[in-house]
């Protein structure tokens, strides 16, 4: 019996084991120790500031953590999201332990979702990171409602709105680092 070929058992050409991942360029090397670090210190540091104030202000630090805790598992993981939780709580002088809370959460759910959003490009993991962001600091806001006794209303939503919305960010920038091009830096591989 004659053998058939590839093309002969699938009509289209093609089959479900032809599928390709939406974003083939994956990091070559590991980031190092003082990309991530540094720029976490980095935003931590510009969190300082009073802008963050502004109550719609997106929280680029949990931005960049669960950046981190997606591609460098190994070095920002849940404990380190729970330091800069509280670290932000004693800066802000609130209730301690509820943007620590918000940052585990939310950490928690990249890391559960890590597999799955590898496959994707920075543009098609905002939709799966997004209800992660909303859900983790919706459970914050909630639990701090409850401790404070009063609703402090829903300008919470509007942060976790735009941390969202701006997932692609970080992918972006990092894209630019040489660590993401050939061997010498001269382009795309």
């Amino acid at each position: 019996m004659p053998s058939t070929s590839n093309s002969n058992r699938h009509p289209g050409g093609s089959s479900l084991m032809d599928l390709q991942p939406v974003d083939a360029g994956a990091f070559r090397r590991a980031a190092s120790g003082w990309l991530v670090w540094g720029s976490l210190v980095l935003v931590w540091m510009a969190s300082l500031l009073p802008w963050r104030l502004w109550q719609p202000v997106p929280d680029v630090l949990l931005l960049l953590l669960l950046y981190w805790c997606l591609n460098a598992p190994a070095r920002v993981g849940l404990t380190t999201a729970f330091v800069f939780g509280l670290l932000m709580d004693v800066q802000d002088a609130g209730l301690l332990g509820l943007h620590a809370l918000c940052y585990v959460l939310a950490a928690y759910g990249v890391l559960r979702l890590s597999h799955r959003l590898r496959h994707f490009n920075a543009w098609l993991q905002t939709f799966q990171v997004f209800p992660v962001i909303v859900a983790a600091c919706m459970l914050s806001s909630l639990l701090g409602a409850w401790l404070n006794g009063a609703w402090e209303g829903w300008e919470w939503l509007w942060s976790a709105l735009f941390t969202g919305a701006l997932w692609p960010l970080p992918d972006i920038l990092m894209s630019l680092h040489p660590r993401r091009l050939g061997g010498d830096g001269a382009g795309p591989v």
